[in-house]
């Protein structure tokens, strides 16, 4: 009875124990996962891995082929081919596709393949499109298609948005704000966005707080006005045209206006001092200025031009744009803090250069590279007296040196970058938005004032490692904006960056789609990557479609401008698949490097690349032969060593030490070979045309050098010894020693 009652105690705490691991694998997603982030997070661990390792794959071409070579490495590609070929079959079955990969006809087994790879990629892919349709609440056969403007708004969750809290529970997520039909802002702007391949000309035409008078050029406003002729092309090309027609103010268009005022900058003694951190307030009691009238923008500058010091950062929009579009400026003082509607306020921002060019205010940036370019590209603005707090981060080297880290570091600040892809061109603003942005400029005064403080420090007390943050930020203050020209050789550049191996179909393609895509986004006001992004590029490139059907199946998805221009991309592609078919090397090196060999090609053009690829160079072939030819001349020209006086030991050793001083010793003749004389001046004989074509070919020897030679030759042929008479010598020589010795 109590074996029983045991065994059923067993039984029972082995069911309870089944339920509880049944109700566990009933809360896994699926075995080993608990929910859909794990796995998630784990495919795109295994996704990252493998196409690290395939990068690290021998590349196609001549590399392949060595490793090929081996039969270690021969036997493990095919095996590892039938792994993942299997595993293919079994995806593209489990998907109901044709799965049969393994077993096709060696010659066209390549190409069938493909195809069922292709046509299985689009099958996986448009259902899951359907899932996630699905799993966003769209159901494509009862619901219609809203407009963008009447749809709910999609939670994107990613690494970037995703909030975690310290109770351990689910981690909060957060909606990315876009705007797929959002007015293009550039349509209001009063001076229109110049686009054209032309340098670029500073917008500022008058100068507060100079120290070197602006130059006539930018202060006369009607110097357009009186040129009717340029009223049709765009401002800055009118103003390039005008300059090269007179020649005047050439250098002065494109100088740095405040040069002069930035070269003559002294730090004054109170900033090389040690500060004492001023607290900032927090952002309850900040007051909030959002500055989108000219009369609110006038007020703000009066307020900056009484200040000692302010904090500014841009937030910038650059896919809808060629250039780029500045869409928003903060600027916080110890007091307050601002928000300027840079879109609204474009022709009108440049009232800021009497505070932004004061020497006595201090403006502090983070990261100011791209700030200070921008403020020149859109507004015409300059700054005078920077700090830049992140040359402050890396002097002092902390562990990181973005601004995140030094909210962190100096305030205990979590930054908040849930916004941080957002599109800036939205109006109005978010409350969301508002508040991000100015979180980055509302602590940067006080970190401005930590950062000195812990220079000092850090360099017992000396200003010299303040005194280089200064000498830094001035540096990038004279930083001056270029727009990007094209050239005809501007796709070198991205093409070498690729590190791809074009023959010169590919590279003509790459070449046109370059240029083709440059000139409609200068056309469009588009970035370069919203016409055709670069791996669609190459992709187009390498393939070289035949059909406009194929280069739509290069670009995934299509871009808007791509698919109205199919038919002008397919030209080009088409044009390029007419050149010859020449392999062209990948030249990684820099053009910049002037040490090179006669056989780098990597600073030849296109063209001048496949004459050398066909021919090689002559010069190489004349350095290699000349020994060879000028030891002919020695040997018709110039008379020999009187062998006769030499021993057999002596003759050995002379041959020896030839043999090492010239490596062409075996291409050589012998010493002792007799040219005649008859055969020497007979038209019709070979020496005489060897020595015609090595008179023509290199001119060697002159006229008179010729006829000294000819005369010491005639001379010499009289004390030659005939082929009997040599023949009696060397047989004395090696038969009687006493002979040899009498004479020797």
């Amino acid at each position: 009875m109590n074996s029983s009652k045991s065994n059923d105690a067993t039984d029972s705490s082995c069911q309870g124990g089944n339920l509880d691991t049944t109700e566990e694998v009933k809360d896994e997603l699926c075995p080993g996962f608990k929910d859909a982030d794990t796995f998630v997070k784990y495919g795109l661990g295994a996704v990252l891995s493998a196409t690290k390792a395939s990068a690290g794959l021998p590349q196609s071409g001549d590399e392949y082929d060595f490793y090929r070579s081996f039969p270690g490495f021969q036997e493990f590609c095919e095996s590892q081919g039938d792994k993942l070929l299997h595993c293919m079959s079994q995806i593209m079955q489990n998907h109901g596709c044709r799965s049969h990969i393994k077993d096709r006809d060696k010659l066209t087994g390549i190409e069938e393949r493909f195809d069922l790879v292709v046509d299985s990629n689009d099958v996986i892919l448009e259902r899951a499109g359907i899932l996630l349709d699905e799993a966003d609440g769209v159901n494509r056969s009862q619901k219609p298609v809203m407009p963008v403007g009447f749809q709910p708004p999609k939670i994107v969750v990613s690494s970037w948005n995703r909030k975690g809290s310290s109770s351990g529970s689910r981690s909060e997520t957060f909606r990315l704000l876009h705007a797929k039909n959002i007015a293009r802002p550039q349509l209001k702007f009063k001076e229109k966005v110049d686009n054209s391949n032309t340098p670029f000309v500073p917008k500022i035409f008058i100068k507060p707080n100079s120290l070197k008078a602006l130059p006539s050029y930018f202060t006369n406003k009607q110097i357009r006005k009186e040129r009717p002729e340029d009223l049709d092309v765009p401002a800055a090309l009118a103003d390039f045209i005008h300059q090269q027609r007179t020649q005047e103010h050439v250098e002065d268009m494109f100088a740095h206006p405040y040069q002069y005022e930035l070269d003559h900058l002294i730090v004054p003694e109170s900033l090389l001092s040690k500060p004492e951190p001023q607290m900032y307030k927090p952002l309850a009691e900040t007051n909030l200025t959002f500055v989108d009238s000219l009369e609110d923008l006038v007020t703000l500058n009066e307020k900056l031009c009484k200040s000692s010091e302010f904090a500014v950062d841009l937030e910038h929009h650059s896919y809808r744009s060629f250039l780029g579009l500045t869409c928003l400026m903060q600027v916080s003082t110890r007091e307050e803090d601002f928000i300027i509607d840079t879109l609204e306020l474009r022709s009108e921002l440049y009232i800021l250069n009497e505070a932004f060019t004061d020497p006595s205010i201090v403006k502090v940036f983070h990261g100011a590279d791209s700030d200070i370019e921008w403020l020149q590209r859109d507004f015409g603005l300059y700054v005078v007296n920077l700090f830049d707090t992140h040359q402050a981060s890396r002097a002092l080297n902390l562990a990181r040196h973005s601004l995140d880290h030094l909210l962190k570091h100096f305030c205990d600040v979590d930054s908040d970058k849930r916004y941080q892809l957002a599109d800036w061109r939205i109006r109005p603003l978010p409350e969301e938005m508002i508040q991000y942005a100015r979180s980055d400029t509302h602590y940067l005064l006080y970190i401005y004032d930590c950062v000195r403080a812990q220079l000092l420090d850090s360099n017992h007390g000396q200003p010299g490692l303040l005194q280089c943050v200064w000498n830094k930020s001035r540096d990038i203050s004279l930083k001056k904006y270029l727009k990007p020209i094209y050239t005809e050789e501007s796709y070198l550049e991205l093409q070498r960056k690729q590190k791809k191996s074009f023959n010169t179909q590919q590279l003509t393609a790459f070449r046109l789609l370059f240029a083709w895509r440059d000139k409609l986004a200068r056309q469009e006001d588009e970035s370069t990557g919203y016409v055709l992004p670069t791996h669609m590029m190459i992709k187009i490139s390498e393939e070289l479609p035949k059909e406009p059907q194929g280069i739509i199946a290069c670009c995934i998805p299509v871009p808007p401008l791509v698919r109205q221009q199919v038919n002008e991309l397919h030209s080009l592609v088409q044009q390029a698949r007419e050149m010859p078919l020449l392999k062209v090397r990948n030249h990684r090196c820099s053009p910049e490097v002037s040490l090179f060999g006669p056989h780098d090609v990597s600073k030849v053009s296109e063209g001048e690349e496949t004459i050398r690829l066909s021919a090689p160079p002559k010069i190489t072939l004349f350095q290699v032969a000349l020994p060879i030819l000028l030891h002919f001349i020695q040997l018709l020209f110039i008379s020999p060593n009187d062998q006769r006086s030499m021993s057999v030991a002596q003759m050995k050793a002379r041959r020896i030490i030839e043999s090492f001083e010239n490596p062409f010793r075996m291409y050589l003749p012998s010493a002792d070979v007799h040219v005649n004389k008859n055969a020497k001046f007979d038209p019709s004989s070979k020496i005489f045309e060897v020595i015609e074509a090595l008179f023509t070919s290199f001119v060697v020897v002159s006229t008179e050098q010729r006829a000294k030679a000819k005369r010491s030759y005639q001379e010499s042929l009289q004390k030659v010894p005939t082929v009997r008479q040599q023949a009696a010598v060397s047989y004395l020589l090696s038969h009687s020693f006493p002979v040899c010795f009498y004479l020797i």
